[in-house]
């Protein structure tokens, strides 16, 4: 019991499974093969009893003899030269017959491979099972052009995720763009959910051009979760104006984004102030830059929760500066003052280097009052 805690603590679980099993399909599969294998089973069964009777071999000799004549190996014969005209007769049967499995085995067995799914379903498989290791990965629904640089950005920021698609060559995609984790089935649907292990994903990503289709996986996400009984998942949706926009929202999508309008605002924001745009695509929207901006939730355990602002010492301690705060009810408030009161579920959007935005979410997420702060 102490070790099964243990290695939920550390996140050891190397026993996770999948939320759908293809093991029906995978034995749909290999039914054809028992034909084969019974006739080959029984021809080198009965060629042993039939040595054992028409010579003098033993059980092993005659298993010996029978296994490599009947699958025509051609090693010759145990003790060739005391044969008489029945052993010889008998040994030419036994090859002929073994020629005749033998062929009819090939024969179906390449026909299975070349009619049937099995390397799909073993693909298939083996990708379900490496997904159910992934734990708070998004999955992406739907590949297009905004799938492909999504991918990239979260590759660069080693963010796991799932892509979706009923794309039949989406194999082929998925290799050409480094898709590491995919699953070829139509995104809503309830199997897709299943094997992309949706249960412990942190949020959906749908990219669908067709805002019908987003609307079907933002409505089927939310089922899902209803079915669960888990948090709510942070999904993302794409349209392509204002009335997609607020019909995805009412439905439940967390965000929506509108390329149309990012293009707009992001070439109004080039135009009329290229150099705080330039600073922008510098440190806000790239990684591993000198200086990090980054929004900071306040748990309700939180020493800070219904504390001044300046009784966290941000500054001193870790060297950042918070410039804005997203109270729970959505309210903004840019450069607060010193005496504004921190409240659960609110957001600092704070500034500074990588080291100390990281050292700025350790100290806030501490449950009692840190030790460095009775020096300051």
């Amino acid at each position: 019991m102490f070790f099964d805690k243990f290695r939920k603590f550390i996140h050891w679980d190397t026993s996770q499974k999948p939320d759908i099993d293809l093991s029906g399909m995978l034995y749909e599969q290999l039914k054809p093969f028992r034909l084969p294998f019974i006739l080959l089973f029984l021809g080198i069964l009965l060629s042993t009893l039939g040595y054992m009777v028409v010579t003098d071999y033993t059980l092993i000799e005659a298993f010996f003899q029978s296994s490599y004549t009947f699958t025509t190996t051609g090693f010759g014969a145990l003790k060739e030269d005391q044969f008489d005209a029945m052993d010889v007769f008998y040994t030419a049967i036994v090859m002929l017959s073994g020629s005749a499995v033998l062929s009819f085995c090939v024969i179906g067995v390449i026909d299975i491979l070349n009619r049937g799914k099995l390397v799909l379903v073993i693909k298939e498989r083996n990708m379900i099972y490496k997904i159910a290791r992934l734990k708070n990965h998004f999955v992406i629904c739907y590949h297009n052009e905004y799938s492909i640089q999504l991918a990239q950005q979260f590759r660069k920021a080693h963010i796991p995720f799932v892509v979706v698609d009923n794309n039949p060559a989406l194999e082929d995609i998925a290799l050409k763009y480094n898709y590491p984790f995919f699953i070829n089935e139509d995104p809503h649907s309830e199997t897709a959910m299943l094997k992309c292990h949706l249960s412990s994903a942190r949020g959906v990503i749908t990219l669908s051009s067709n805002v019908a289709d987003n609307i079907a996986q933002v409505a089927s996400v939310r089922l899902y979760e209803k079915e669960l009984g888990r948090k709510p998942y942070f999904i993302i949706g794409n349209a392509n104006n204002i009335e997609e926009e607020e019909k995805l929202k009412k439905l439940g999508a967390d965000c929506v984004v509108s390329p149309s309008r990012l293009f707009a605002q992001r070439v109004n924001a080039m135009a009329t102030n290229p150099d705080m745009e330039n600073l922008l695509e510098r440190f806000a929207y790239q990684k591993d830059t000198p200086l990090d901006l980054e929004e900071i939730a306040i748990p309700r355990y939180s020493w800070l929760v219904f504390k001044k602002l300046k009784e966290a010492h941000v500054r001193e301690i870790t060297q950042t500066s918070v410039v804005g705060i997203t109270q729970k009810d959505g309210k903004f408030i840019s450069m607060p003052s010193e005496d504004t009161i921190i409240t659960s579920g609110s957001k600092l959007l704070v500034i500074g280097t990588s080291q100390g935005v990281r050292l700025t979410k350790q100290l806030i997420s501490k449950k009692d009052k840190p030790e460095e702060l009775k020096y300051v």
